[in-house]
């Protein structure tokens, strides 16, 4: 049998079993998906095997995961197929996140996502080559109209890599709907990923909520557990005493067949039979899954590294992963009885792991929080907020907050080298939704010729841009914490690796160099040879830069000049003479 080289070579053969399998993997899923996805539409995007990376929904820093990170065999360059007719929609070459990425929309309303690329195919390659070139830009993302590249089910539309923000080789796959642009699980859509293993469940937490909102200070309590293959109990404590309002919390994951630790697809939790939170991890926007650090104990992530699920909500969380939350899953008994409290976990396979454990009411048992100083001024999540000194203003815009909090500022003396004192704003173990507008007063003694050259920083010396405004460094974080004023007045380095003045290139490929700046980070990068403009290739991940020579390159003598720039407009400049 032969088969074609562009075509899926599983299409033909396993399509009849696929079909099946996929009908059998969506009627065995008794979770809630929020809807019907069709089941057969799809054909998976690899030949090989399929094992898995990365689940869908994983918690990972800052978001959700948001698709499903096939493995490759720690090699690139497999052969990636369109899962379904359509178009491709838009392409995509990205400085870090997707790398090279392809998008193709499809008749049924779904767009799917490929990212992570090596190499794009012969058609797709000089399309994006050609707009590379007419905006003299590596970094491109555009749309296309549906008649101009036509796409059939099983076509090589790639080839698999490690571009991007990548931890190795993989391929990202990603379904999302067309209209909203939310990212669903492709497991829903009879993607079939062999799975037979329960998730596991490593520690359960009860937090002491006492009708405040939840933070670094609210007192928690780990209990150990027992049991395997998919039961689990509480090693102690056969009855766990509370009082006051309470919430859990618990650590979990899914153990692939390949014995990586995935995220679990849902968590639902019950009092007494009846469900009083269930989270289950179908779709999700984007704009919205920043709100991870808000579905989990973010202080503990932070202080000890421990990922914890909560399962009860803070007011401001958008997610609507939340299927229910009956009183937000915050849990407040008085009576005198013994209470039976299960968790469910399950992964999209429908396999489930529970535990259980009983809670009970005891007005003795009280654990209050640590007694703080309190705060200069009071936050509401639904709401903006505002607070200014003479030397310091900030601006939280309304849902950039999950809970209310007790605002803490302070100031410490000034660092050697600086140009302002230490801002301490509140503490970095809240998390943020998104943004907020940080000015800090720069000291007099500012030359003029430097205030161009000024950003904000933390004390982990990490930059948070900024502009200089009327006496003042404007920044925008993302997070809480210390900051100041520093300078960037240091250039990138440019350090060639395969090129030097009058070298002979004759026989090599590409133009190599290794790229990096101090403080602010890259800005652009400009490549020219004999003054005409040419493609650089960047990977932020080994700071590698480099030019692959081509047919305009003719044999002969000819001038080469990069020049890097930072975010605070310092340029370095390198020429060279090379012989082609």
């Amino acid at each position: 049998m032969i088969l074609k080289l562009n075509r899926h070579p599983l299409k033909e053969i396993l399509l009849g079993s696929f079909v099946l399998l996929s009908a059998i993997t969506a009627s065995s899923q008794d979770i809630p998906a929020g809807k019907t996805y069709p089941a057969t539409d799809f054909v998976p995007p690899l030949s090989l095997p399929p094992s898995l990376a990365g689940s869908f929904g994983e918690i990972r820093g800052g978001h959700f995961h948001s698709g499903l990170d096939y493995r490759t065999n720690q090699r690139e360059g497999y052969p990636v197929y369109a899962a379904a007719d359509g178009f491709i929609s838009r392409l995509r070459v990205q400085i870090g996140g997707f790398g090279n990425a392809v998008y193709i929309n499809h008749p049924n309303g779904y767009t799917t996502v490929y990212a992570h690329l090596q190499r794009l195919n012969t058609r797709l390659a000089r399309v994006v080559k050609d707009y590379q070139y007419r905006i003299k830009s590596f970094d491109v993302d555009f749309p296309l109209m549906p008649i101009e590249i036509p796409v059939k089910k099983g076509e090589v539309i790639a080839w698999s890599g490690n571009t991007g923000s990548t931890g190795g080789p993989h391929l990202h796959f990603e379904i999302r709907d067309s209209k909203t642009e939310e990212t669903i699980n492709p497991q829903l859509f009879g993607i079939d990923i062999p799975d037979r293993i329960k998730p596991s469940i490593d520690g359960l937490y009860m937090y002491r909520l006492n009708g405040l909102p939840f933070n670094e200070n609210t007192p928690r309590q780990y209990f150990e557990l027992n049991g395997s293959d998919g039961t689990y109990h509480l090693n102690q404590s056969p009855v766990i005493n509370f009082s006051g309002d309470i919430g859990f919390g618990i650590i979990t994951y899914d153990r692939q067949p390949a014995g990586n630790k995935n995220g679990v697809y849902s968590i639902e939790l019950q009092l007494d039979g009846n469900t009083i939170y269930l989270s289950a991890l179908g779709r999700f926007a984007f704009n919205n899954s920043r709100a991870v650090n808000s579905h989990i104990d973010y202080p503990s992530l932070i202080l000890y590294g421990r990922t914890i699920q909560k399962s009860f909500v803070e007011p401001g969380n958008p997610l609507g992963i939340y299927k229910t939350a009956v009183n937000r899953g915050v849990i407040n008994l008085t009576d005198d009885k013994v209470h039976d409290m299960t968790y469910l976990v399950k992964d999209v396979k429908g396999n489930t792991s529970t535990l259980t454990f009983k809670i009970k009411y005891n007005p003795q048992s009280v654990i209050k929080a640590k007694e703080v100083q309190p705060g200069v001024k009071k936050f509401a999540y639904n709401q903006v907020n505002e607070y200014s000194t003479e030397n310091m203003k900030l601006v939280i815009p309304k849902g950039t907050l999950y809970s209310d909090i007790d605002f803490n500022y302070d100031l410490a003396p000034k660092r050697r080298g600086t140009w302002s004192a230490v801002h301490k704003i509140h503490t970095r173990l809240i998390p943020l939704h998104s943004n907020y507008e940080l000015w800090i007063k720069a000291d007099t003694s500012l030359p003029p010729h430097l205030q161009n050259k000024t950003l904000i920083v933390d004390t982990r010396g990490i930059s948070q841009g900024g502009t200089f405004e009327n006496g003042f460094v404007k920044g925008s974080p993302r997070t809480f914490g210390d900051f100041y004023i520093t300078l960037d007045t240091i250039a990138p380095v440019i350090r060639p690796v395969n090129i030097s003045d009058g070298k002979s290139m004759a026989g090599l490929s590409r133009i190599s160099f290794k790229i990096s700046d101090n403080l602010s980070g890259i800005r652009s990068f400009t490549g020219t040879i004999d003054g005409q403009w040419v493609l650089m290739e960047f990977d932020a991940k080994t700071a590698s830069l480099w030019h692959t020579f081509d047919d305009t390159t003719a044999p002969g003598k000819h001038h080469f000049q990069l020049v890097v720039t930072d975010m605070k407009l310092n340029s370095k400049t390198y020429n060279a003479t090379f012989y082609k």
